[in-house]
């Protein structure tokens, strides 16, 4: 079955910066648009990012202008450049792959990854 491998975080003070990384197996990813997600104790998971298939990108409106989602298509990965951190993006990254209808945007795959945590300090 497909899997997702995340890396990348740790503990960082406010202001400071990470990458985020996502090596998938067994999908074709080319094809498939591709997402980052968080979820934060007690909170639902909330799409942060994704990238399609063609390199377009969407951002939360919490993350624009901080966050960069990438894809190296040959190592079947995608990437997350974090800037300027706030403790209120503290969470547990995942990645899946996106399904695209209209304005919706929602996972495709029920089986996640372990995330990657990522805290923040003020």
């Amino acid at each position: 079955q497909v899997e997702f491998v995340e890396s990348g975080g740790g503990l960082v003070q406010s202001g400071g910066s990470l990458t985020l990384s996502c090596v998938t197996h067994r999908i074709t990813f080319g094809i498939y648009n591709m997402g980052w997600f968080r979820q934060a104790p007690g909170k639902e998971r909330e799409l942060v990012a994704y990238i399609t298939k063609d390199g377009n990108t969407k951002y939360l409106d919490s993350v624009k202008g901080r966050f960069t989602i990438s894809r190296d298509n040959s190592k079947n990965t995608v990437y997350l450049q974090m800037n300027s951190l706030k403790p209120e993006d503290t969470a547990v990254y995942y990645c899946n792959a996106v399904f695209l209808k209209g304005a919706t945007a929602t996972h495709i795959y029920d089986h996640w990854g372990q995330g990657t945590q990522v805290t923040v300090s003020s």
